[in-house]
């Protein structure tokens, strides 16, 4: 599945953040709650109206952002 299809960017949603599509869970939270070590599990457990797909496309997001990243030295 695209990741277009789970992750979507809303101005008139959380001021435009990349949330998951048909809530009002940004992309970050999701990663910040992987990051303090919640499990997959207790992520759906706490937000049933999420998908383990969801998570993953979370997942993909943050790695295809990672992948565009380019930092260019700014001579003094």
């Amino acid at each position: 599945m695209p990741l277009s299809e789970r992750i979507v960017v809303d101005p008139e949603i959380l001021a435009g953040k990349p949330v998951v599509r048909g809530t009002r869970l940004a992309v970050e939270f999701i990663l910040e709650r992987l990051a303090a070590d919640q499990s997959e599990g207790e992520i759906l457990a706490n937000y049933p109206g999420l998908t383990r797909e969801d998570i993953l496309a979370c997942l993909s997001f943050a790695s295809y952002l990672a992948h565009e990243y380019k930092a260019y030295p700014i001579p003094a």
